[in-house]
């Protein structure tokens, strides 16, 4: 990958352009923007939403966006769906899936898209969608954007460019994307194939989680999500136009690149952020804290305090709780969590959870840690602790998250997974 110029910040108001005089001075919609361009406003909010949670950026562009035919419906995605999922029963089982596999045909970002699980309802803007993706073609002559919501990508193998109207995002195994619900974009393979998660947020846009008693710093700091600057395609070359309303997915030609966005300013912009920046807040005497410490990003929901969708990560970081059982407690919760892991291993599984799999705990479904990590785990002779080289992650909703039929009927799902809580010693009473 090219070297890429990016800004920095997350909720910023940014001005870019890649020709001098292309932004105007300190109007948002001249009568006549300079070299002709047209102006156009993309709103990521309600035009009415507090200040504070305003998101819309003006993009000036060498054709309008309203310039194209009759959207018809795409003859391929028929691996994907859309929140309600209808095709199979909420389980309250604990299920755990293999590595999505590569595929053998030639198939691109948006056709090796495959989606797992979901709740809410795109049409009334709550819950989510997870996908993963496998692909091994970049997208040539086509774009996409998704009009049901935003679109958080966790890549786990194989590096990314990402072309959106408002520039360049190169994203890399262990940096993730968030590109802004209505926002067209189009996916590059740097390594021949990819593979890696999706999470399709309905509801309100991701934002950095508040700090509380932390303060000022730690967790994910703003300056380090990076978004591009200008970048435009001058082409007039047919491009398909791919977009999921709805649920379905729609296509139309265009007569040249959507990608013709010269200059533009806002906060509605598409961002990336590497996950090794993530400033781990833990405990230093005892006790293990609450998995909320590791919330990177967070959807909002209605009810204060409980997310639509929270981001969160496990990543390296030292352990040194005294007289402390330090993987993740056994636990029940009224939030539901699927779980991927992008390298390495997961230090409460010993085995069966790999990079690329993934598993569904449902909320109050009892999970933990298995039964050789916690007899390794009470029988430690307790001394200052560095987790290393790994990376897993949750997409936590206080929704229940139901699978889809692919995922219940996929040879990937581990029929076996209960088994790893198996055989664990009765505890003795004193009599």
């Amino acid at each position: 990958m090219t070297d890429l110029e990016y800004q920095s910040g997350f909720g910023n108001e940014f001005a870019t352009e890649a020709v001098a005089g292309a932004l105007p001075d300190g109007r948002n919609s001249p009568q006549r923007p300079a070299f002709g361009l047209y102006a156009e406003q993309l709103s990521g909010t309600a035009f009415t939403v507090t200040r504070d949670h305003n998101r819309r950026s003006w993009l000036y562009r060498m054709r309008p966006s309203a310039m194209h035919g009759r959207f018809e419906p795409y003859s391929g995605g028929e691996r994907i769906e859309t929140a309600p999922i209808s095709g199979a029963a909420f389980e309250p089982n604990r299920l755990r899936w293999s590595p999505l596999e590569m595929p053998e045909a030639e198939l691109d970002w948006v056709d090796g898209l495959v989606t797992w699980a979901g709740n809410g309802a795109a049409d009334s803007q709550t819950g989510i969608a997870i996908h993963l993706y496998a692909a091994n073609r970049s997208m040539e002559g086509r774009a996409f954007f998704n009009a049901d919501g935003e679109v958080l990508i966790v890549p786990q193998m194989g590096a990314l460019r990402i072309v959106t109207e408002m520039g360049v995002l190169d994203v890399a195994p262990n940096e993730i994307c968030v590109i802004p619900r209505g926002m067209k974009f189009r996916v590059e393979l740097v390594d021949g194939e990819a593979r890696g998660y999706v999470c399709e947020n309905y509801g309100a846009a991701f934002r950095l989680p508040d700090l509380g008693p932390i303060g000022s710093n730690g967790l994910a700091n703003a300056r380090d999500f990076l978004t591009p600057v200008a970048a435009y395609e001058d082409s007039d070359e047919p491009v398909e136009l791919v977009q999921k309303f709805s649920g379905s997915l729609w296509s139309t030609t265009l007569d040249h690149s959507p990608f013709d966005v010269v200059a533009w300013h806002g906060n509605l912009v598409p961002v990336k952020y590497d996950l090794a920046h993530f400033n781990t807040i833990g405990s230093i005497s005892f006790d293990h804290p609450d998995p909320s410490i590791f919330t990177v990003l967070t959807s909002p929901s209605g009810n204060p305090g409980t997310a639509n969708c929270d981001f969160v990560i496990f990543p390296p970081r030292w352990l040194v709780g005294e007289d402390t059982f330090r993987p993740p407690w056994f636990h029940r919760n009224i939030m539901s969590e699927f779980m991927g892991l992008i390298h390495g291993e997961y230090d409460a599984k010993a085995g069966g959870f790999a990079p690329g799999g993934a598993s569904l705990h449902n909320c109050m479904s009892a999970h933990g840690p298995d039964k050789v990590s916690t007899e390794n785990a009470m029988a430690a002779d307790l001394a200052p602790q560095k987790i290393d080289d790994t990376m897993a992650f949750m997409f936590e909703s206080c929704l229940p998250i139901r699978p889809t039929r692919f995922a219940m009927d996929t040879p990937l799902l581990q029929l076996d997974y209960d088994s790893c809580w198996d055989g664990f010693d009765k505890a003795q009473l004193p009599s």
